[in-house]
C-alpha cells in the first residue's frame, strides 16, 4: 500500500496495557479495514477522527532501500510529513473468507503493537512476508 489513503476510527478499544488503545478504522479510497494499537498517551485519538494513512518499505524519499542505521544528519524523510510513524515486520498474510467475500488480511508487529489490514487480494500483491513496513500517520482537521 504504497499510496496515501484516509482512514476513519469507528472504535477504539482500551486495552489491558497502560497507554495503548486498539483502534479500528476504514479506510475511504481502497476499502481496507484496519485495526491497530497506537500509543494514546503518544499520540491520542478519539472515534471519529480521520488520518492520512502510508505504509511503506522505505522513509526515503528518493524510494531508495532503509539501511537500518540511524544517521542524525540524514535529509528530509517521508516521515516528515506524518505525526505518528512506526517500523515492524510483516510475520503473517493470509487469505480470509470465501469466494466473491475472499479478503486477504497481513499482520505487522511494531514491536508488540500489532496492525491488521484486510481488504480486496490485489491491493496486497507487494506485501512480503518478513519484510519491514513502516506504518505513517497524521490526523486531519
Amino acid at each position: 500500500m504504497d499510496e496515501v489513503d484516509i482512514f476513519t476510527v469507528q472504535f477504539i478499544e482500551e486495552k489491558k496495557f497502560d497507554f495503548v488503545s486498539r483502534i479500528g478504522a476504514r479506510s475511504e479510497k481502497l476499502e481496507l479495514f484496519m485495526l491497530l494499537d497506537v500509543n494514546t498517551e503518544v499520540y491520542p485519538v478519539k472515534e471519529g477522527d480521520k488520518f492520512s494513512v502510508l505504509i511503506t518499505v522505505t522513509l526515503n524519499l528518493d524510494g531508495s532501500a532503509e539501511t537500518g542505521y540511524y544517521n542524525p544528519n540524514k535529509q528530509a524523510s517521508v516521515a516528515d510529513d506524518y505525526e505518528y510513524v512506526m517500523q515492524g515486520k510483516l510475520y503473517k498474510i493470509e487469505e480470509v473468507g470465501e469466494g466473491a467475500h475472499e479478503k486477504v488480511e497481513v499482520l505487522i508487529s511494531f514491536g508488540g503493537l500489532l496492525l491488521s489490514l484486510k481488504g480486496q487480494p490485489s491491493y496486497f500483491t507487494k506485501f512480503e512476508l518478513d519484510q519491514r513496513y513502516f506504518i505513517c500517520m497524521r490526523k486531519l482537521v
